[in-house]
This record gives structure tokens, C-alpha cells and sequence, in this order.
């Protein structure tokens, strides 16, 4: 059950990271590309433990791990647009920063639960 923890934890810190990136996209400001990256690491991080704790385990959060997926996937392509030094659409960083609440939601629901 730490393992669930330890997830919750770095989502939460991954989430005050990508609040502040968002606010600084929203804001037409340049994003520093060290907390984009950070925000990514925590965000795969919080991920693959998520998947090792499912390992173990014969109920798992398996939606949460579908929504993470699908903000991964937006986040893939803002991180893109920002090292190619494009444009980043305001509209899809907000989609993806509520993806991701979406799936912690749904996190938190799984390990109040258990």
C-alpha cells in the first residue's frame, strides 16, 4: 500500500509544477525548460509506480492509470511544441492539466477505498 502513497505523493508534487507552468502559458510567458522537464520525470515516475504497484495487487487503479496515460500523451506534445520553440496552444495545456486532475481524482478515490 506505500507504493499507492508514494504515487499520490509525486502526482502532487508533479500537479504544483504544472500549475505554475500553466500559468506561465497562460500568461504568453516563456516556460523554463528545466521545470518542464522535472514535471515530466515526476509525472513518469508517479506512472510507472502506479503500474508496479498493480503488479502486486488484484484490484488496481487501472482507470487512473488510462487518464495519466491520456495526459501523458498531451504533455508529450506540449513538451514537444516547447522545445521546438512553437507556440503552445493554452487550450490543450488546460486539457491536459485537467486530464491529469481527472486521473489523480480518480487516484485518490482508489486509495480512500482500500
Amino acid at each position: 500500500m506505500n507504493t499507492i502513497y508514494a504515487a499520490i505523493t509525486i502526482f502532487g508534487m508533479t500537479a504544483i509544477l504544472g500549475i505554475y507552468l500553466l500559468s506561465l502559458v497562460l500568461r504568453d510567458r516563456q516556460t523554463p525548460k528545466a521545470a518542464a522537464i522535472i514535471h515530466g520525470l515526476f509525472a513518469v515516475t508517479g506512472l510507472i509506480l502506479l503500474i508496479t504497484y498493480c503488479k502486486g495487487n488484484e484490484q488496481s487503479p487501472l482507470v487512473s492509470i488510462i487518464v495519466f496515460a491520456i495526459a501523458a500523451m498531451g504533455g508529450l506534445i506540449l513538451a514537444y511544441k516547447d522545445i521546438t520553440g512553437k507556440k503552445i496552444p493554452k487550450w490543450l495545456g488546460v486539457a491536459h492539466g485537467l486530464t491529469a486532475v481527472i486521473g489523480f481524482a480518480f487516484l485518490i478515490f482508489f486509495a480512500c477505498c482500500q
